[in-house]
């Protein structure tokens, strides 16, 4: 199993069950909670908190861990990660009250934050640049396989078992991810990096307080403003205070010698737009699937395990699509891969927004399958174009901050869409909502991923082969 021809494929196997692992945390919860909610007494906030929990903690440490993951040995470094991963769901499985649960899930988030950056850097030092939209691919299909079975099985322990047993099947996975990178280690895959401190400048510790805080402050004076009142005092001030130490953290950022966040990769255009459609990725993808089964249970009177199964239905298809998307990006290049698939992605979820008005359980399930499909177009092209223009010592930093905006995305998302279902009481004007978000990737993506020099451009309208191109819509992008 070790030997070297396969040591790579072993080590991509054990590092996509990492980010299967991560997003069925994410996927499994959410058709549970009416259950947990109802069994522990919670309310509709506080059973949201059990979702934002996992991405807030997440979204506050990963920018941390992705900086130290540069400066130690990554097998030591993700062997902890895991493992505190396993205890934290140990603890959320025994969970006696909300309290506890949701400190198990920041708990959680945080052991993910150092497991998953590290797995990525790994995948990048042990594959080429011209396989590792392949590699990527395979990952994001294991991912989909972990993604697709979450809902059902979430649906499936939580009426036959007990919600409780969600979080114990996430151990043993862990156990065995962490015994085969130990058994195909190569010390190519932590090659040695260069800024690790060799000068004895001193580690940024303000940053990171402020980044923490600020996160803080703007989710939780969002999620609680409906409850709250949104011109309360307290909504405001953490509101105020979360952008004011937002605006200390990018000064601190661009002013100290040795920042927690290495802001000059912001200058790279394809990493700094990729940052911003991941933002938008996590933003949608965490919304339909906590709000989907929501909808199907509350409104259209679903079982847990039937809105789990819908929901598991709609993300098969990524688990053929995933390895085509990452052949295509290979062969044709991230670009269009992503222009294409966004803009499919994002009318998939409009027209979930047109069933949802209809209240139709069978309408629904059409444009799920769609925007099942069409996920792994948003996130390996852009994933191989990043990790292929930053350079490899600056991996981790640079998966540190894709993360942290990311899940920042996901974050503030969750807490929006909360409020705007709060305020409207209506899902079909929340999908549309999402669905307009979505659509945004396919500008960004046209700006600033593998952008072009003028003259070298496609011209599929044929109007512009003999004189200069204007670049209009039928021409954007490629």
């Amino acid at each position: 199993m070790a030997a070297e021809d396969h040591r790579k494929w072993w080590l991509l196997g054990a590092m996509s069950g990492v980010l299967g692992l991560i997003v069925l945390d994410e996927t499994i919860v959410t058709v549970s909670l009416p259950t947990i909610s109802a069994e522990l007494g919670l309310s509709v906030a506080a059973a949201h908190w059990v979702v934002n929990a996992y991405l807030l903690s997440f979204t506050c440490s990963v920018a941390i861990a992705g900086r130290y993951g540069d400066r130690f040995s990554r097998r030591s470094y993700f062997t902890i990660g895991a493992l505190l991963f396993a205890l934290a769901s140990l603890l959320a499985a025994v969970a006696w009250d909300g309290a506890v649960l949701i400190a198990a899930r920041a708990l959680q988030g945080v052991a993910a934050a150092i497991v998953f950056p590290t797995s990525l850097a790994l995948i990048t030092a042990a594959f080429t640049t011209q396989q590792r939209g392949l590699a990527f691919g395979y990952q994001t299909m294991v991912g989909g396989i972990f993604m697709a079975s979450g809902p059902f099985i979430g649906g499936f322990l939580t009426e036959t078992v007990s919600w409780r047993a969600i979080f114990w099947i996430g151990v043993p996975v862990v156990l065995g991810i962490v015994a085969v990178l130990w058994r195909v280690w190569s010390p190519a895959y932590d090659p040695e990096m260069r800024g690790r401190g060799s000068d004895g400048t001193g580690q940024d510790v303000l940053g990171p307080v402020c980044l923490v805080l600020a996160l803080l402050g703007l989710v939780v004076s969002i999620m609680q403003g409906p409850s709250w009142g949104w011109g309360a005092p307290t909504t405001l001030g953490l509101f105020v205070l979360g952008w004011a130490l937002t605006g200390m953290f990018v000064f601190r950022a661009l002013s100290h010698p040795a920042p927690l966040l290495d802001l000059s990769l912001m200058k790279i255009p394809e990493f700094s737009g990729g940052v911003l459609i991941f933002a938008l990725f996590q933003l949608e993808k965490i919304a339909l699937f906590l709000f989907v089964a929501q909808f199907f249970q509350d409104v259209l009177g679903k079982s847990p395990m039937i809105s789990g199964a819908a929901v598991s239905l709609a993300i098969l298809p990524t688990l053929g699509t995933s390895v085509l998307v990452g052949k295509a990006a290979d062969r044709y290049g991230s670009r269009r891969v992503l222009m294409t698939g966004a803009a499919c992605h994002g009318a998939a979820i409009l027209l979930l927004a047109i069933a949802a008005s209809y209240q139709s359980f069978a309408l629904a399930v059409v444009p799920l399958v769609l925007w099942g499909a069409s996920m792994p177009s948003l996130a390996i092209p852009v994933r191989r174009v990043q990790m292929n223009q930053v350079p490899q010592h600056k991996h981790g930093q640079a998966n540190g901050i894709n993360l942290t905006i990311q899940m920042l995305g996901g974050c503030m998302g969750l807490a929006i869409c909360s409020a705007f279902l709060s305020e409207t009481h209506s899902y079909a004007w929340l999908f549309a909502l999402v669905g307009l978000a979505t659509l945004a990737v396919v500008p960004i993506a046209g700006r600033t991923i593998e952008r072009q020099k003028r003259g070298s451009y496609w011209y599929l309208c044929g109007l512009n082969r003999w004189s200069r191109c204007f670049n209009c819509l039928v021409c954007y992008g490629y």
